[in-house]
């Protein structure tokens, strides 16, 4: 059984539709990666994934540990195991960091019918998961993402994927505006949660994620549709020449 599974998928947003088609498979422990040009429906994908109520989709499916995603509110799909690092992440004023990330892994654990962590056990591993991303009490303190440079932002996104352990990880575009440090941030944290039970789902842009991060699969997305996929050298080979030639 496929771990996650993408059958035809068309969805709209308003009268515009923008997934034509979407085929895709991912299995347990693999790394996919989504190219295409602006206006290609990459970032769609990953909202429709997530459930996010301004996309409707019209037909095909969309089934995630076997289990049918399309028929589950978003909070359903994140207590499963979905999780999307936003591409903008937004800022939250008055909801503490740490708050916030207490509450969504106790909601987690009731939804899976699990104990929550107690005030001991969430403060190791707060603790544990900031020291390996370089994460500092200072920008624990904060609201959520408020006062925060587009780096920090993309940091604590990569944050919070480490802290909830989702089993499935989409990241969209989460390379986007990143300086060097920040881009090996990102790939360290994916790095860190690559485990035989969880996937990920990376959009981009540019190869540059990739130095740090190799990745199983290349999709090439155009016109709402996955036209290509492959290795690697997939993504050297839009480096060079392009998307002209799969158009």
């Amino acid at each position: 059984m496929s771990f996650l599974e993408i059958k035809g998928l068309h969805a709209s947003v308003g009268e515009k539709e923008i997934l034509k088609g979407v085929d895709l498979t991912v299995n347990a422990g693999e790394v996919h990666v989504i190219m295409g040009p602006n206006g290609s429906g990459k970032s769609t994908l990953s909202n429709v994934i997530a459930g996010h109520p301004a996309y409707h989709v019209t037909s095909g499916s969309i089934f995630f540990k076997g289990k049918d995603l399309l028929a589950m509110t978003p909070d359903e799909r994140a207590n499963t195991g979905v999780f999307l690092a936003f591409q903008t992440p937004t800022e939250l004023p008055g909801v503490g960091t740490a708050l916030f990330l207490k509450t969504a892994l106790n909601a987690k654990k009731k939804f899976l019918g699990e104990k929550p962590l107690d005030a001991v056990q969430f403060m190791k591993r707060l603790k544990t998961r900031a020291q390996a991303l370089g994460v500092t009490d200072e920008m624990l303190k904060r609201a959520v993402n408020v006062g925060f440079s587009g780096g920090e932002k993309k940091r604590m996104e990569t944050f919070q994927m480490a802290f909830l352990e989702p089993d499935f990880c989409i990241l969209d575009e989460m390379d986007s505006g990143l300086d060097i440090d920040a881009l090996k941030t990102v790939g360290d944290g994916i790095n860190v949660l690559r485990e035989p039970h969880r996937s990920f789902l990376m959009i981009t842009h540019f190869q540059r994620l990739l130095e740090y991060v190799v990745p199983d699969y290349i999709h090439i997305m155009i016109d709402g549709k996955i036209v290509r996929s492959g290795d690697k050298t997939l993504a050297e080979q839009l480096e060079e020449r392009g998307y002209e030639e799969f158009k």
